[in-house]
């Protein structure tokens, strides 16, 4: 068996991950003690992000002719792939957060929904917040209007009651003070 057709399937498994990818982020994990990178990987898995370290020949395979292949620039010495297909920023987040606390993990370059950013472009993506807190920050600013709106019919309510009670009142004592009247 040729060595062509033994990494073949190889080519094909990253080909597979990165097809409908939303994001593949690049990092030097160099330097990682192994209780990080165990770390690291857990964060990943739980963010279903795939995590994996691949030769820079069989990406650069996999990748030629896709939106992923401006990254062949950076593959250059032991590599880790970080890719998404479901959250165009988890793995650009997760890898910053954990480079502050682990200096070693260097970012290199990611290509994020078809466009490639280079270290300084995947920390600023690192900074966009997940779809999930967006969406919550959307629907508590829509949430807020309606709220404030509801409190003040409530309390218009609550005042007309009460204005109506004291008209009511108002009418009622000169007709108790007339049949004392009389």
């Amino acid at each position: 068996m040729a060595k062509v057709e033994l990494k073949q399937p190889i080519v094909q498994e990253i080909s597979d991950s990165m097809k409908d990818a939303q994001c593949v982020v690049v990092v030097d994990y160099r330097g990682l003690t192994v209780a990080q990178d165990t770390q690291l990987r857990k964060e990943m898995r739980e963010a279903d992000v795939i995590y994996k370290v691949y030769k820079n020949t069989l990406v650069t395979r996999a990748v030629e002719g896709t939106e992923f292949e401006p990254l062949k620039d950076v593959l250059e010495g032991p590599n880790a792939f970080a890719i998404s297909k479901t959250d165009a920023t988890a793995p650009a987040r997760i890898l910053a957060k954990f480079a502050k606390n682990a200096p070693a993990l260097e970012l290199r370059a990611g290509v994020v929904e078809g466009n490639f950013y280079d270290e300084q472009g995947i920390k600023t993506i690192a900074t966009i917040p997940s779809r999930e807190e967006l969406l919550s920050k959307l629907l508590g600013s829509l949430q807020s209007p309606i709220t404030n709106l509801a409190r003040v019919l409530n309390q218009i309510a609550e005042a007309g009651g009460g204005a109506a009670a004291a008209e009511n009142a108002a009418t009622a004592e000169p007709a108790d003070t007339q049949e004392a009247a009389e």
